[in-house]
């Protein structure tokens, strides 16, 4: 177990770690292969996990819905912008590139507030996968469709 994932799963008792982040190999596989059969299965774990920390739905740190709202809308609002240029670009543009690593500290200020650590445990996820999409507007794509598994995820498994 590498230190990342025994940190993650401190304070839990008996059965699984609150929190199992994704691994390196797992988020490359995600935005820079496009592998959808691993982004299906992280995104249940880690959905899952968000909305039940270590089975217990009533955790405090339980992820709400409510506390990345707005991340989620930005990338929403990104993705609309990129889908609407051109096809043959393949690139981000800049303003659309800012935006997108802008979330980037948004997260961890949104992380640092919140009181349980699922926003963390949030930010833990998306923030190396933002990192890899670079300029790539493929790449965008597959860490779109990530983070949306995640919510979609999060509220089957009873997340609020």
């Amino acid at each position: 177990m590498n230190l990342q994932r025994q940190a993650a799963g401190q304070g839990h008792r008996g059965g699984r770690p609150a929190f199992e982040p994704p691994t390196e190999e797992e988020i490359r596989r995600i935005v820079v292969e496009g592998d959808p059969l691993t982004l299906v299965q992280v995104a249940e774990r880690v959905g899952r996990d968000l909305a039940r920390p270590g089975d217990n739905p009533r955790s405090p740190d339980a992820l709400a819905t409510s506390q990345i709202r707005s991340v989620f809308g930005k990338v929403r609002e990104l993705d609309m912008h990129v889908r609407t240029a051109a096809a043959a670009v393949r690139e981000l543009d800049q303003e659309t590139y800012r935006e997108l690593q802008l979330l980037r500290p948004k997260l961890a200020y949104q992380a640092a507030r919140a009181t349980g650590r699922g926003v963390q445990w949030l930010k833990q996820t998306l923030d190396p996968a933002i990192q890899l999409v670079e300029r790539d507007r493929q790449r965008f794509r597959h860490f779109v469709d990530f983070f949306e598994a995640i919510l979609a995820y999060h509220k089957a498994y009873g997340g609020q």
